[in-house]
């Protein structure tokens, strides 16, 4: 295998879709959603719409970001090789952080609701 050919190699698998690069993207799109799930549920969205007094959109948020979380962990954990190699830990580690950060608005946005039912 010449030096040319490895290169050329690694050059097209930096930049082609593997089923990693999917899942990965497909969880890190999912944490995304479930942070402006939490943000709506924070801002009272649900409750100016008037479907209800916001616990849902907080949950869905709360669910949405630990599916991302744990789809983006197993990413991480199953990656062979670093950024650039087709594994897509890149978009791991990012579905796990916008995930955390969903998990924790919901959280909040379940506390904000229960304090105003009390």
């Amino acid at each position: 295998m010449s030096v040319g050919s490895v290169l050329a190699q690694a050059a097209t698998s930096s930049y082609t879709l593997t089923p990693e690069r999917v899942w990965a993207g497909t969880a890190a799109v999912l944490a995304l959603l479930s942070v402006v799930l939490g943000v709506l549920a924070l801002t009272s969205f649900a409750r100016r719409i008037g479907t209800g007094d916001g616990r849902a959109p907080a949950i869905a948020a709360m669910a949405a970001g630990l599916v991302s979380v744990v789809n983006g962990g197993l990413v991480v954990v199953t990656a062979d090789g670093g950024p650039g190699t087709g594994n897509g830990i890149v978009g791991g580690f990012v579905a796990v952080a916008i995930g955390l950060v969903a998990v924790v608005l919901g959280r909040q946005a379940l506390a904000r609701c229960s304090r105003r039912a009390a």
